[in-house]
């Protein structure tokens, strides 16, 4: 017998809401007094000043019961530097909210690794791989001493990884969405990528019930604040990567008083709504590529000496031939994906090189496994896909009508030829999808410590002017500037890294505006 769907959810998802507007409320400013003839203006309140850097805090009374985890570890990452161990963990956290306990519990999964006795809790992005693996892989890469000094911490978010996994979606939707044309931009083509999510979303609905509005930023927020408290210190230590960057503001929002040494490694412009963040990732994107097509050819290319042409031609082929690849094909939605995958690691872009040039002659392997975590489990790992789905369109409030989606899609694929579709594509996935109770908060708090917010010039998910707009909109951020290409600087540039390390371990604040060359 089907699970009963909460009739609120049901009768919303196949709509398509509008968002309210708001207007500003009248002024608070004081009268203006007037005395002897002259006019007496009260001076305006001065923001308060930003605190100082944190201290490191004691020693944690941990009160999580951890157990080694290195083999499998090593299984995921592959060979680990000699005597790095790892331990795995699970937090327990209310499901809702801290503040509202009465709607059950999550399973959050944990890792960690480090010789120091500090904890450094680091996340990125819920698209991405999961929170353990990203931690796990970033802690062998960074030096010695972060690592002597902190405890290393990772955490799958919600709905991703072991952390209950939203694996909701069926397989056939979830290829066709991941799969679909990038550069379809009629009405009626994208009422059947509409037609997709729609199934997607009602399958979620069905599995998950009201548990699938507890995925989202803001109560992954609240999920930090528990795991800073079984952690037992005063304040949370973080690095938060990418589309995390909006995790560790939000956090910063709702718990000031817990904010400890936190650095922003590329975020979402907090300017602009998910349309707009769209745009600017498309744009990121094609500028990525840009550098990326540079590169290769200044290599001697496999792709030849036009690499951006030669790619065009290969999405332009799998649209109507997708590529064969064993137990699979590879449509052009997916060349596509597999290529923003990897123009994040610019350590594997000669593989990104071969692996389009044998597209090309009509191979798709090795693209195939590039966007494979996007589609299938890894593992343990469930399908990335699914819990992105339902983080971000429980993260947003805007709603896009199907024809505005059609406009989108034209001018974005005009104008970003490679990722332009799948950029529209993002904003189309929640237009049937509920609004969500609790906008995120924008980041406005004056009170907080120092946070450096790191710009990479050639990031393919976060363009360089939006985490730029969030430094400037974030009252106590320090800009830093890396000129290198890939996604996150940290452990990438020996510049930034130096930098973040004497922020983490020293309490040093960067100097703001500082540029790290390539």
């Amino acid at each position: 017998m089907p699970r009963c769907i909460n009739r609120a959810w049901a009768a919303l998802l196949p709509l398509l809401l509008l968002v309210a507007g708001c207007s500003v409320g009248p002024s608070q400013r004081p009268a203006v007094a007037y005395h002897d003839s002259e006019q007496q203006i009260a001076p305006a309140p001065q923001p308060p000043k930003p605190q100082p850097v944190p201290p490191l805090g004691s020693a944690p009374s941990d009160s999580l019961s951890w157990q080694d985890c290195t083999d499998q570890t090593r299984t995921e990452l592959g060979a680990l530097p000699p005597g790095m161990t790892f331990s795995c963990a699970r937090l327990l956290s209310t499901l809702d909210a801290p503040e509202a306990p009465e709607r059950g519990t999550a399973r959050n999964s944990l890792i960690r690794t480090g010789a120091g006795k500090v904890p450094l809790v680091v996340v990125g992005d819920v698209g991405g791989e999961p929170g353990t693996t990203f931690a796990a892989r970033l802690a062998t890469q960074l030096p010695p001493e972060i690592r002597n000094t902190f405890d290393i911490v990772g955490m799958d978010r919600r709905g991703t990884g072991e952390s209950e996994p939203a694996d909701c979606v069926p397989p056939q939707q979830r290829e066709q969405v991941m799969g679909f044309d990038p550069r379809a931009t009629e009405r009626a083509q994208l009422d059947q990528l509409l037609d997709s999510v729609l199934k997607a979303s009602q399958e979620c609905l069905l599995k998950l019930d009201e548990r699938l509005q507890a995925y989202d930023t803001w109560r992954t927020a609240s999920d930090l604040e528990e795991l800073r408290l079984e952690l037992g210190v005063p304040r949370l230590h973080a690095i938060g990567r990418g589309e995390a960057g909006r995790l560790l503001t939000t956090y910063a929002e709702r718990y000031p008083n817990s904010v400890g040494r936190f650095v922003i490694d590329g975020a979402p412009d907090p300017t602009r709504d998910s349309m707009g963040q769209a745009e600017y990732q498309a744009q990121a994107a094609e500028q990525t590529f840009d550098v990326f097509a540079n590169d290769c050819a200044s290599r001697g290319c496999p792709l030849g000496p036009n690499p951006r042409q030669a790619v065009t031609d290969l999405v332009e082929r799998a649209r109507t031939a997708p590529l064969p690849a064993p137990g699979t094909s590879v449509p052009a939605g997916r060349v596509t994906r597999a290529l923003l995958q990897a123009l994040a690691d610019r350590n594997a872009w000669p593989a990104l090189a071969d692996a389009l040039a044998a597209g090309t002659r009509g191979d798709g392997t090795r693209l195939a496994e590039l966007s494979a975590p996007l589609v299938t489990p890894q593992g343990v790992n469930p399908p990335w896909f699914d819990g992105d789905l339902i983080t971000s369109c429980n993260d947003t409030t805007l709603r896009v009508p199907p024809q505005r989606s059609s406009e989108l899609a034209q001018d974005w694929v005009g104008r970003f030829p490679l990722f332009g579709g799948i950029a529209a594509q993002r904003v189309v996935w929640c237009g049937s999808w509920p609004v969500p109770q609790q906008p995120l908060p924008s980041p406005r708090r004056a009170d907080l410590p120092p946070i450096p917010v790191i710009t990479t010039a050639h990031d393919p998910r976060s363009l360089a002017l939006g985490t730029d707009h969030l430094a400037a909109e974030l009252p106590t951020g320090v800009a830093m500037r890396w000129q290198g290409a890939g996604h996150g600087a940290i452990a990438r540039s020996s510049c930034v890294t130096d930098a973040v390390s004497r922020f983490l371990v020293q309490g040093v604040v960067p100097t703001e505006g500082m540029a790290c060359p390539e």
